[in-house]
């Protein structure tokens, strides 16, 4: 499979990455839980679909001791044990972020409310920040069909 864009080989693509992936970059050295940032990445990649975006993560959060168990429950994290009840509500609200033009309402107060009890605002902020980058990139990645499989660790970052 060929992508419909080499994002590498575009002059306009590297000025606007380049900051992007500096985003990326701040986002992972907050304050959220690496862990968490794994899953929640995982998660909004699962949504949209982000074959790319599922490799890499996958990959970096077994490299960083994630195991196979969690990583393949992340889809049916309502029906798993092995998540805390901080990385539910990180779930929840990643998937409630994510599916906001399906959700007349949006990110519910509840489920907000719920991810507040666990993360204080400075780690709320870089989750909503790393939804939002996640959201960013799978489109980037999706709708240009990048190919997944390649991925090495650390490659980005």
């Amino acid at each position: 499979m060929d992508a419909r864009l080499n994002y590498s080989a575009s002059p306009t693509a590297g000025k606007v990455l380049k900051p992007v992936m500096a985003a990326g970059k701040a986002v992972k050295d907050s304050p959220l839980p690496p862990a968490t940032q794994e899953l929640v990445a995982l998660r909004v990649s699962q949504i949209n679909g982000c074959a790319v975006c599922l490799d890499m993560h996958t990959k970096e959060a077994a490299a960083a001791g994630e195991t196979a168990v969690r990583l393949h429950l992340v889809a049916a994290w309502r029906e798993a044990t092995v998540f805390t009840d901080a990385e539910r509500a990180a779930l929840e609200l990643a998937e409630a972020g994510t599916r906001i033009a399906d959700a007349a309402g949006g990110v519910s107060d509840e489920v907000w409310a719920n991810a507040a009890k666990h993360y204080d605002e400075e780690q709320l902020t870089a989750l909503v920040i790393l939804v939002s980058f996640m959201n960013m990139a799978n489109r980037l990645n999706a709708i240009t069909q990048q190919p997944a499989g390649n991925y090495q660790v650390g490659q980005f970052h």
